[in-house]
């Protein structure tokens, strides 16, 4: 295999995150000043502007809408990395690093942040970037009311006022050793403010990429931003984004030319595909993972032995090898991946065992159960395949799983939260206390299982303001037990980032937060 295609298979940056969200929260010491932070190039060749870099997503949908409270898919946080800014961002190792705010400090307790604003930050209206501006933005997760999917992220803020045109503070209910890592998460980007409120209509944002064009579902065209604060970041004239779900419509776009880069690869064919010529295969591990979401507020899953049944009842190392085609490894019905810094290496996996499973049916008063399972490849690449598997395994348990084939258009706003029972895939997140509370919390606006359990928001609340170590990981490794025994999820395996591009595109090390470079390649990439 030459040089252009071979496999890219890279590792998290958890140590060099710990280390600088240490320093920064229990020393108060202000974080460094620079900007290079998000976009280092190291051993790489200097980017080079111009060019119209062409990306086909296998997503995006004709209800998406540009309220960043709505985000919720990989199109949609692509779109909010390219167009908006954001108070931090992780850089490709791992680490948080300065991006709207040049520096923040915390007091002893991390209970109180003060972030510095950069100046000469302006809108693409030309607007230029005040206090009020990340008031509003923030607040608009924020409240009894609010509606935002980040909405559990930013419930700990008790506060938030301006000290001065450059300082915005924020006061916490409790100290949080993580919060600025909080600020990375694609709805809570920047946005100017009108009379209060963000005005996300308005298509204005503060990143390296003015919007030009958006129609849902279809496509979103961008122009560089000429007057944007660094140089290092946003290389290409034009980027046009297309929404193709259908994944051989995607990779017959890649091969003929039409694109110049495609997510979620056809994991079957992907071999196949590298030995085409100009084309380069980035496999990346981080934490991905695909799921089996059981609402636990209807029947059967309201019973933790009909859910742990269903649990033994999947054979997790056939769905890695026919799905993932060895892409990935197992999952143990926790979202927190093998590379994170607080993952439980101590809990026993489970595994394959229709015994059980057949055990936990009876503990329910079970002899057999039916029950359905939705899926649709909008959900993750091969996900009908998956539930057919699981069909499959399950059957020696006494389980007849029907599924139901669901379309990829508007699976995401009407069939994921809506049926009991659905396959999901979950990007994951770099920071274990943004993953438990964005889709575990009770109450979460994508607590997609709608599972609930006191002990685990007893922890979760503690857990984040620990700044001792060895406590604060027992709290999360007790926390994913909670999950393994308790919870809703059936999170069978853990998916590598995989995507294609061509040879023209260059890029330094890509990053394992989201898929294809964190989502920030219209800031990193650049052509050769």
């Amino acid at each position: 295999m030459t040089e252009s295609h071979k496999m890219r298979l890279l590792r998290s940056g958890a140590t060099t995150r710990r280390s600088f969200l240490q320093a920064s929260a229990a020393t108060g010491i202000a974080a460094a000043g620079f900007s290079t932070g998000l976009f280092p190039r190291a051993a790489y060749a200097a980017p080079k502007k111009g060019g119209t870099l062409r990306v086909a997503k296998g997503h995006g949908q004709t209800t998406d809408t540009l309220n960043p409270g709505t985000f919720e898919n990989g199109f949609t946080t692509a779109l909010s990395y390219g167009m908006h800014g954001f108070l931090t961002g992780f850089a490709p190792d791992g680490s948080v690093a300065p991006s709207l705010a040049e520096s923040w400090e915390a007091t002893p307790d991390a209970k109180t942040w003060r972030f510095t604003l950069r100046k000469g930050v302006t809108f693409h209206s030309g607007k230029p970037l005040t206090t009020e501006d990340v008031i509003v933005s923030i607040n608009f997760h924020r409240g009894k009311d609010s509606t935002s999917a980040a909405a559990p992220l930013v419930t700990a803020i008790q506060d938030v006022s301006a000290d001065g045109d450059d300082t915005v503070v924020f006061v916490l209910d409790a100290g949080n050793a993580d919060f600025p890592a909080t600020f990375t998460d694609y709805h809570l980007g920047i946005l100017p403010a009108k009379d209060g409120k963000p005005d996300w209509q308005a298509k204005d944002g503060c990143g390296p990429y003015k919007l030009v064009e958006f129609q849902p579902g279809v496509v979103a065209r961008f122009e560089r931003f000429k007057d944007d604060w660094t140089d290092e970041r946003g290389h290409f004239d034009v980027i046009e984004m297309l929404s193709i779900v259908d994944l051989n419509a995607r990779t017959t776009a890649l091969v003929s030319g039409d694109v110049d880069a495609i997510d979620r690869l056809d994991l079957k064919t992907v071999g196949l595909l590298a030995r085409k010529p100009g084309v380069d295969i980035n496999s990346v591990a981080g934490n991905q993972h695909y799921t089996f979401a059981m609402s636990c507020n209807k029947d059967p899953f309201t019973d933790v032995n009909v859910r742990l049944a269903l649990k033994y009842a999947v054979n997790r190392e056939e769905l890695v090898e026919k799905i993932l085609f060895g892409y990935g490894t197992v999952g143990n019905d926790h979202p927190i991946g093998r590379g994170q810094r607080y993952f439980n290496s101590e809990l026993e996996q489970r595994k394959y065992d229709p015994d059980k499973s057949k055990f936990y049916l009876k503990k329910a008063g079970l002899d057999s159960l039916k029950v359905g399972l939705s899926a649709s490849d909008a959900a993750f690449g091969g996900a009908v395949d998956a539930a057919v598997l699981f069909q499959n395994s399950a059957k020696d348990a006494g389980i007849d799983l029907q599924v139901n084939r669901k379309p990829n258009d508007g699976y995401w706003s009407d069939v994921w939260m809506k049926d009991p029972f659905t396959a999901v895939y979950w990007s994951g997140r770099a920071v274990e206390d943004a993953m438990f509370s964005t889709a575990y919390k009770s109450g979460a606006a994508w607590n997609d299982t709608f599972w609930s359990n006191a002990r685990f928001d007893e922890l979760l609340i503690k857990a984040r303001a620990e700044l001792d170590e060895d406590k604060r990981r027992a709290m999360y490794y007790e926390m994913q037990e909670i999950l393994n025994m308790d919870g809703g999820a059936i999170i069978p395996m853990f998916a590598n980032y995989v995507f294609a591009t061509n040879d023209k595109v260059a890029h330094g090390d890509f990053a394992t937060n989201w898929d294809m470079d964190g989502e920030r390649w219209m800031e990193r990439w650049w052509f050769a």
